[in-house]
């Protein structure tokens, strides 16, 4: 996954839960219901960043977790 924001992503299909790790911070953050679809895209899109940024961020419920690995 080449980005210079977003570090490794893992998606749950039946919690429909992305986990995106960012790079600046080592945090992970989980977004909620993100449908397959999405999730899909955002794996084939040219710019990671922007596709989360226009796609993810801001449209979907997330919480930051504890454990950062």
């Amino acid at each position: 996954m080449p980005s210079t924001v977003i570090r490794n992503t893992k998606y749950d299909p039946a919690t429909r839960v992305l986990s995106v790790w960012f790079v600046p911070s080592g945090y992970r953050y989980d977004y909620e219901d993100v449908a397959p679809e999405t999730y899909a895209a955002f794996r084939q899109a040219l710019s990671k960043g922007r596709f989360f940024n226009d796609f993810i961020r801001d449209r979907h419920a997330y919480r930051r977790t504890v454990n950062s690995a």
